[in-house]
């Protein structure tokens, strides 16, 4: 069975909503941003109904065929509905928006919005743990601590963002000293150009290197001791990558 696990009120009253319908002969769609976990939340609740994306219309006609019950992922982007044999179906839909709320009305029984993961806070935490354990699996790490509460995480893009987050941090935290001069002699050789390239490149190297000392000295005076600068030359070039703030 699909996993689907959430703490969100709003999710848990959708998934109470299709539970309730699971035994009726009615259509249902669940609309939201991508990567909301509408997919998952669908496989969770009808595990045995086949699923098939609006891209492949050719496997739409023949499940149709042969099953009285679909879910059609995608459906905002099926054209011609009238071309498919809708009859006397049961259609479980997701759909990333709205385009025609008419024939959305008429097709459907049951209407339902998953909202982003900026709504659901409750969730993120929960995927975040999850993401993190599969990304220390799959990346094969071992002996890392990591503080989930000091990763950057992005939901610009809801789970696809916060995956991506999760799995970059774990690869720049497990990067030996080989691997990080790789990265930068990969990102240098695609970017060095003009005159002036030594100058406008050298804060790669600077702001990382005091921005890791303040946050871990807590003190200037103790870090320009131990990077061997002069104080005053330190407190320019926190002023000149903005640190200061």
């Amino acid at each position: 069975m699909q996993t689907f696990t959430t703490k969100s009120p709003i999710i848990k009253d959708i998934i109470k909503a299709l539970e309730l319908s699971k035994d009726l002969f009615v259509s249902s769609i669940l609309i939201g941003e991508p990567h909301t976990g509408k997919k998952s939340l669908l496989k969770k609740i009808f595990p045995s109904i086949p699923i098939v994306s609006a891209t492949n219309k050719e496997l739409i006609h023949s499940t149709l065929k042969i099953s009285d019950e679909i879910i059609i992922t995608n459906f905002d982007i099926l054209d011609n509905i009238k071309e498919y044999d809708f009859e006397n179906k049961k259609i479980i839909a997701t759909a990333n928006k709205i385009k025609n709320k008419n024939l959305i009305d008429e097709m459907f029984a049951f209407i339902y919005h998953m909202p982003s993961l900026q709504e659901r806070p409750e969730d993120i935490d929960i995927l975040a743990k999850y993401y993190l354990d599969k990304a220390i699996k799959d990346l094969s790490i071992k002996e890392i601590d990591v503080d989930i509460d000091k990763i950057s995480i992005d939901l610009s893009n809801n789970t696809k963002t916060l995956k991506s987050s999760i799995y970059r941090y774990l690869i720049q935290k497990d990067m030996n000293i080989d691997e990080i001069k790789n990265a930068l002699y990969e990102y240098l050789y695609n970017h060095l150009e003009g005159n002036n390239s030594y100058r406008e490149h050298i804060h790669i190297y600077e702001e990382p290197l005091i921005k890791a000392g303040l946050d871990k000295f807590s003190s200037q005076l103790k870090l320009s001791s131990i990077l061997g600068i002069n104080r005053n030359t330190l407190r320019k070039k926190i002023q000149e990558h903005n640190l200061d703030a």
